[in-house]
């Protein structure tokens, strides 16, 4: 059975940076979407960013956080910079079990790790 765990969270202060990791195992994920969605309190699982051969991210996101993976390691990074504190949430990697045409739909995701809290502060 697949897993997936990430670390790299942690309470960091407006404009600062993090970098959080996910490493999968279990199965290799290289041919399919990998990617980051988030969740604040009371609201919604959200997209974030996803690598399938193209990047893609969320508008609230772009030009401030990249993502990156790295296949040897069957994993997936977020760079996050300029953080601000409407980025708190709790940030779950995801990894898709099949071809997507569609990597920032929640629902194209199979497997899902565990979450890490990520507080940005004013």
């Amino acid at each position: 059975q697949a897993q997936l765990v990430e670390s790299g969270g942690g309470l960091v202060q407006a404009g600062g940076s993090l970098r959080l990791s996910c490493a999968a195992s279990g199965r290799t994920f290289s041919s399919y979407a990998m990617g980051w969605f988030r969740q604040a309190p009371g609201k919604e699982r959200e997209f974030v960013a996803a690598r399938s051969g193209s990047s893609y991210y969320a508008d609230s996101v772009k030009g401030r956080f990249t993502i990156s993976r790295e296949y040897a390691k069957n994993s997936v990074y977020l760079q996050m910079n300029s953080l601000k504190p409407e980025d708190t949430a709790v940030y779950y990697c995801a990894a898709s079990g099949h071809t997507s045409s569609r990597p920032w739909e929640l629902s194209e995701y199979n497997y899902w790790g565990q979450g890490t809290q990520v507080t940005v502060s004013s």
